[in-house]
């Protein structure tokens, strides 16, 4: 297999004094789609926050092609291609859509993605270009997030809950671009509470519990029941 596009190895992470993550291994390849799931405070977040800088990391328990980057500083991690989709979208309310997207830009990386490519993926951005971007719909305001860490043109995307708080049909929406962000040549990690939509989109899984890494496998491979298991901590009745 050839050589992973972002791995961590042995990754640990601490807030102050309390240990978040411990001894996590995760690889992703390129042009490769993996999902992050677990319970509330599993470490899925962490996790993010650890490999782009937000978070300390030893030096070598993070490597994006190759290369140790754990520990550097957000922006030059930013600047090297891994851009994330936080929780809640950060977007700015003060400026528009359009706005908020040209900020995606600023590491200066060359790439596909640009304002045009970011409205083909999401035709409605063009139509509410210059409206402030915190007052449209929650779908809406999700794909501005996404566009905005695309318009970096990153290698590696991290995409933290994508669903949350969306109806059904929006999450759908959402969803339906990730293929086509993935024929674009971009690495994606998608945390997810839904089971379901994250086994549709992905080609592997890992299952988090406690900061620990509990199950792996490919995401058409494994069975719900597995996941459960592994999600909620349950073993098999005797």
């Amino acid at each position: 297999m050839s050589q992973p596009v972002l791995q961590t190895k042995g990754l640990t992470a601490f807030y102050k004094d309390f240990q978040a993550l411990f001894g996590i291994d995760i690889t992703l390849q390129d042009g490769e789609v993996i999902g992050l799931v677990g319970a509330n405070g599993a470490g899925k977040t962490t996790l993010l926050r650890t490999i782009t800088g937000l978070l300390p990391a030893a030096r070598e328990a993070v490597r994006f092609k190759g290369a140790a980057i754990g520990g550097r500083r957000a922006e030059d991690i930013l600047r090297l291609g891994v851009a994330m989709v936080p929780e809640g979208r950060k977007l700015f309310p003060s400026l528009s859509v359009e706005e908020n997207l040209a900020l995606g830009a600023y590491a200066g990386r060359p790439g596909s993605w640009n304002f045009a490519s970011v409205c083909e993926l999401f035709p409605i951005l063009a139509e509410r270009r210059h409206a402030p971007a915190t007052k449209l719909s929650g779908g809406q305001q999700q794909m501005v997030a996404i566009g905005r860490a695309l318009m970096s043109n990153p290698d590696v995307l991290l995409c933290d809950e994508l669903s949350l708080g969306l109806a059904p049909v929006v999450i759908a929406d959402v969803y339906a671009a990730m293929p086509k962000i993935k024929k674009s040549g971009t690495s994606v990690i998608v945390v997810e509470q839904d089971i379901g939509q994250v086994l549709r989109v992905t080609d592997r899984l890992y299952c988090l519990r406690e900061g620990r890494v509990v199950l792996s496998g490919n995401s058409s491979a494994l069975t719900r029941d597995e996941i459960a298991q592994a999600y909620f901590g349950m073993t098999e009745a005797a």
